[in-house]
């Protein structure tokens, strides 16, 4: 994975000037908020799927790549804004977040103006496939967070609702910056789709990967707190899992920690450990794995090539990441 990064560091690091242009307002504290979480350490892994999948439909042009990546980053960084007003952040990626900086209002308002900065650059394609896709994904965003939050807390989630919601969340958008590199390259509906497909099987591993990790993680690497999807209530794939194998009496020691949502961590541990005895872990990683196999497999309309193997190297990295 870190070849990847360094085979497209360049057209990265003019991704990254490109977004740190478009973001000028005349409002002081709309750009001090952008600029701390824009500069909080993200890896900028949609801009890369963008510039990855463009350059597999062999299309090069630099300037439509910069403009769609700085879009995506701007969408993406609104739902950080908001989830962590929702999830009652104290850390993100190992600093404060902006709601603990400047408050919740601050930080609902920028994510708000990063949307719409992200949309009002979109009409600038002046493509209306385009525009439709970002218009229909940050639909879906909104509702798969407003799932999450009905669904708080809720012991008797099931795993089909689970995957809705983190399709919703997180996959689409992955998807999306897939598939607009298909887009913007005028590529076949076929690699159209097929990235599409790519993009959101990758999301559903990297999010049931990343639940996972919040179980067996190092905190430190992973930049926040073990079990932080326990303490807001989130029923979890590896949590999920448990609820339905464990006995009764398990059961409601869980239903208490969900309730209290002020897990100590003894209690961690013990819901790590019941995890682990019921083979939780394990089951939820074979699940991103499965998600992992079936994004690859959706590549199969491309021929061989430097770029197909680094989508197939990401879809390696996501289930076998350590943070």
């Amino acid at each position: 994975m870190d070849q990847v990064w360094a085979d497209h560091k360049e057209l990265l690091s003019e991704t990254e000037e490109q977004i740190q242009k478009g973001l000028h307002s005349k409002v002081e504290l709309v750009n001090k908020v952008t600029h701390h979480i824009l500069n909080s350490g993200g890896k900028r892994i949609r801009p890369l799927l963008l510039i990855i999948s463009a350059h597999l439909c062999n299309y090069l042009e630099k300037e439509r790549i910069f403009l769609t990546s700085v879009i995506l980053e701007f969408i993406h960084t609104a739902t950080l804004l908001h989830d962590d007003v929702i999830d009652n952040a104290e850390v993100r990626r190992g600093i404060s977040p902006a709601r603990v900086l400047w408050g919740n209002q601050a930080s609902i308002l920028v994510g708000d103006y990063l949307y719409t900065l992200a949309l009002s650059h979109a009409v600038q394609m002046d493509n209306y496939e385009v525009n439709s896709l970002l218009a229909t994904t940050c639909l879906r965003m909104a509702e798969g967070e407003t799932l999450q939050l009905y669904h708080n807390s809720d012991l008797n989630l099931t795993e089909e609702t689970y995957l809705q919601i983190i399709e919703y969340k997180t996959a689409l958008l992955i998807s999306a910056s897939c598939k607009l590199g298909g887009m913007i390259a005028k590529s076949s509906e076929e690699k159209k789709e097929a990235l599409g497909e790519f993009g959101k099987n990758l999301g559903m591993a990297f999010q049931v990967a990343d639940d996972t990790l919040d179980y067996v993680a190092d905190g430190k690497r992973l930049g926040k707190s073990l079990g932080e999807d326990l303490k807001e209530g989130k029923i979890t794939l590896p949590l999920l899992h448990l609820l339905t194998r464990c006995t009764p009496s398990e059961r409601t020691f869980l239903d208490q920690i969900m309730k209290e949502k002020n897990t100590l961590p003894e209690d961690l541990q013990g819901v790590i450990t019941l995890m682990k005895n019921y083979g939780s872990i394990e089951y939820a990683v074979k699940r991103a794995q499965g998600f992992a196999d079936a994004a690859k497999s959706a590549l199969s309309v491309f021929d061989t090539s430097p770029h197909k193997d680094s989508l197939l190297t990401i879809a390696d990295y996501v289930v076998s990441r350590d943070h």
